[in-house]
């Protein structure tokens, strides 16, 4: 789309704002969904669908997309269009994006845990895919295993080609990335597995979500493959809760919709016959969207003076974030920015890196980061509502950090391989004082090592969220094997919030591969195929 047409389409979402932006200059990105996408102000006070999708996110794009090849789908995306926001279309823009001031209206919307740990979830058409480091990895062994889902791996494949196949490069390994991918082998998390979207032990290259000229493409270009004639995409549409009805038969059941627009007017999203409502709404909004309609624990709702739709005790529940540790480096000499293309993987901790340049720095400061993850995690928490009417408002959630003693050991275990990476001779490059050390920016790489007390203690003042948060909504727990809600027919939860662990190092690839895997059995189950 050229620079005009992008600047047209910011001011028709904005028309109050009159600074003129800095758009993209490239055509490359392809913005053809725009043709479906509507304010949710100009959408009628009510109307039907075959399927209502909430959420316009990581999974539901997919998700979307599949859909519309025979039904006609209304997706409700809370945040605005990328051309709104155009720095998400750049890999530069990916610091830059998270630190802006959260005005309610930024694609990354903040929120702290109660365990006083920031973070951000995706508020944007395209979610989180949006606004992260762009890693496009594949799914572990084990994620499949204990998923609770009965995978048809001959379909999870072609899902994830068919995402692979519209957005996914092999990218140019940036400087630093080239670094640490040696030192990362010499620090002997081997073999070198070259590039692989596949999940492997050792040391690789993965895809990208962004090409070599810097552009994302994230997941919602996928709506671009669905048949737009059949899509519907509203902006600026928060869903306050499902409206869920009991037939004859006394079965409960979703009909459709409550949402508001930006001018806080209220509109009905109605089911037709056969239809279903989607929660695509992430890890946060899906359960938090569940106990506003009046299903979880009954003590927790009866004490916001929710109506008790449907009890589950478990809606909200096993909440869990991978926590990460990093150090960073203040290089010797200029780096340019690089977002994640280079992974180690052990059975214990996933190595990952990324160097930027210090905003506001007078002196253009680089700095190389180095980071390590543990997988799973097995510690876990949960989630409550803060607000019981207002969906604007993150609820609020405890993930209970390290309170599993094995995500803690494997925490130590990635930090001191962090110091045997220090410790290469691919690293000395960055060493200053005539080669006597490394300059830190923040908490400094732990005096003793050795010592499990120290580096315990490093676990916990340096804990980050790397943003793959899951659960919420677990398979076995609030839906069955084919994410359809227990108890209630009609509606299913297809996004990450289904997780009981974080899939391989980085969780996007496995999400969006979700929405399409979801709708192709959708579509069959319809159509009266197997």
């Amino acid at each position: 789309m050229a620079p005009l047409a992008l600047l047209l389409l910011f001011s028709f979402f904005h028309p109050q704002v009159l600074v003129v932006l800095a758009l993209p200059t490239s055509s490359a990105n392809d913005f053809s969904y725009m043709k479906s996408v509507h304010n949710a102000t100009d959408l009628p006070a009510e109307e039907k669908y075959d399927y209502i999708i909430v959420g316009g996110g990581t999974a539901g794009c997919s998700l979307a997309s599949t859909l519309s090849s025979n039904y006609s789908v209304l997706v409700l995306e809370r945040g605005s269009v990328p051309a709104a926001h155009p720095e998400v279309l750049k890999a530069e823009g990916f610091v830059t994006t998270l630190r802006q001031t959260d005005d309610g209206d930024t694609p990354a919307q903040r929120f702290t845990s109660e365990d006083g740990v920031a973070n951000a979830r995706g508020r944007i058409l395209g979610g989180t895919s949006m606004i992260n480091a762009g890693l496009y990895t594949r799914a572990d062994e084990v994620f499949y295993l204990k998923s609770g889902i009965p995978w048809d791996r001959s379909l999870v494949r072609n899902a994830y080609n068919w995402v692979e196949d519209a957005i996914v490069f092999q990218t140019n390994l940036s400087t630093w990335q080239s670094i640490i991918k040696q030192a990362l082998l010499e620090a002997g998390v081997v073999p070198d597995n070259g590039f692989s979207l596949d999940h492997k032990i050792g040391t690789k290259a993965s895809g990208s979500t962004f090409d070599d000229e810097g552009r994302r493409h994230g997941a919602v270009e996928l709506l671009n493959r669905g048949e737009l004639k059949n899509l519907r995409i509203a902006v600026h549409a928060t869903v306050e809760r499902i409206i869920i009805s009991s037939n004859i038969a006394s079965r409960l059941g979703a009909t459709g919709v409550i949402y508001t627009d930006s001018k806080g007017l209220h509109h009905r999203a109605m089911l037709r016959d056969k239809g279903e409502v989607i929660l695509s709404a992430g890890a946060i909004g899906s359960p938090q969207l569940l106990l506003l309609s009046g299903v979880g624990p009954v003590s927790h709702l009866s004490s916001l003076q929710i109506p008790v739709v449907l009890p589950n005790p478990y809606v909200g529940k096993f909440m869990a974030d991978n926590p990460t540790n990093r150090v960073s480096i203040i290089a010797p000499f200029p780096l340019d920015q690089s977002n994640l293309q280079v992974v180690g993987i052990t059975s214990d901790f996933y190595i990952e890196n990324l160097s930027y340049k210090v905003p506001s720095s007078s002196t253009n400061i680089s700095v190389a980061g180095v980071g390590e993850k543990i997988p799973g995690p097995i510690s876990s928490g949960s989630l409550w509502l803060k607000s019981s009417s207002n969906a604007t408002i993150s609820p609020n959630v405890r993930f209970n950090y390290f309170d599993n003693p094995i995500d803690l050991a494997r925490c130590v275990k990635g930090v001191r391989k962090i110091g045997d990476l220090l410790n290469t001779k691919t690293m000395e490059q960055f060493k200053t004082n005539n080669g006597e050390g490394f300059v830190f920016l923040g908490t400094p790489y732990p005096k003793n090592p050795e010592d499990d007390k120290c580096v315990e203690a490093f676990c916990r003042s340096t804990l980050e969220t790397i943003w793959h948060y899951h659960g919420g909504c677990l398979v076995g727990k609030v839906v069955d094997g084919d994410l359809r809600v227990i108890g209630i027919d009609a509606l299913r939860v297809v996004d990450g919030s289904i997780f009981n662990r974080s899939p391989g190092t980085n969780p996007q690839a496995t999400v969006m591969m979700l929405g399409r895997y979801v709708g192709l059995k959708m579509v069959r189950e319809r159509n009266g195929a197997k």
